[in-house]
């Protein structure tokens, strides 16, 4: 008699407390995800936080061949695909995140496991579930502390993508691929209300910043106490006395008709 396989165990996820924060940007391609990471390093630097910005894939200089082959080549399969977004996110996060997040920084990343759950999981086919645990097998169950999600309906992220120029292979996808994204990205946000905040992206730059800013000002204030300040001295030993003030004050800078209550986590 062929013995049963023992079923599979699923993927713990690590939730155990860090200095640092980890901030996750997802969206569909030409969401605006750049612009607003370009401005939430703005407002940490006000703030004189320390921040790592990173991507997926090509954080690393493994990731940046793992990219290559991802987005700039031929066809890839789709299992291959997921694996080899996999491979890019377990060195990501042992050697780049997780020393980050140690030493008290905010890290800030263009995509994360979301994305594979919804690129190979969902438009791929794949089944988000096995994706995701794959995923999290890989990063040894590190989730962000936040996900922001910015949303937009796909013809609206077409149009901004056509304005670059040049297509990724993963751009070039038929419309049907980009509605699957979409809903399985809200999909996940509905299932996960504690760490995503959804965005909508066809606001105007600055009315999505501002809310960039805002719930990240909640991030710091309900967990940000271990944060590491700027080393201004040079001699790596800045600290923020109190980051979540010093975020407060940036984001009240920036935008001086918001009511400070409004920043409180």
């Amino acid at each position: 008699m062929t013995p049963t396989p023992p079923a599979p165990v699923p993927a713990q996820v690590d939730d155990a407390p860090r200095p640092g924060l980890f901030i996750t940007f997802e969206g569909g391609d030409g969401v605006g995800k750049s612009t607003q990471i370009d401005r939430l390093a703005t407002l940490l630097v006000a703030a004189h936080l320390d921040y790592v910005r990173t991507r997926e894939p090509g954080g690393t200089e493994l990731g940046t061949e793992i990219r290559r082959l991802l987005l700039d080549g031929g066809h890839v399969d789709p299992r291959a695909e997921a694996l080899l977004y996999a491979a890019d996110r377990a060195h990501h996060v042992t050697t780049k995140v997780r020393p980050a997040l140690e030493a008290g920084s905010v890290v800030i990343s263009d995509r994360y496991l979301d994305s594979s759950v919804a690129y190979q999981g969902a438009a791929r086919d794949l089944g988000p579930g096995e994706v995701r645990d794959l995923s999290l097998w890989a990063i040894d169950g590190l989730l962000p502390d936040l996900t922001i999600l910015l949303d937009a309906e796909p013809g609206l992220a077409e149009r901004r993508r056509a304005s670059r120029g040049e297509k990724d292979r993963l751009e070039r996808e038929p419309d049907a691929f980009h509605q699957a994204l979409r809903e399985e990205f809200l999909a996940l946000a509905a299932l996960e209300p504690e760490r995503f905040v959804v965005i909508d992206a066809e606001q105007d730059l600055e009315t999505v910043a501002r809310l960039v800013a805002v719930n990240v000002a909640h991030l710091v204030a309900r967990r940000g106490g271990g944060l590491r300040g700027e080393d201004t001295a040079g001699d790596g030993t800045a600290e923020a006395a109190s980051p979540a003030a010093a975020v407060r004050e940036a984001v009240l800078r920036r935008y001086p008709d918001l009511h400070a209550s409004e920043l409180d986590g």
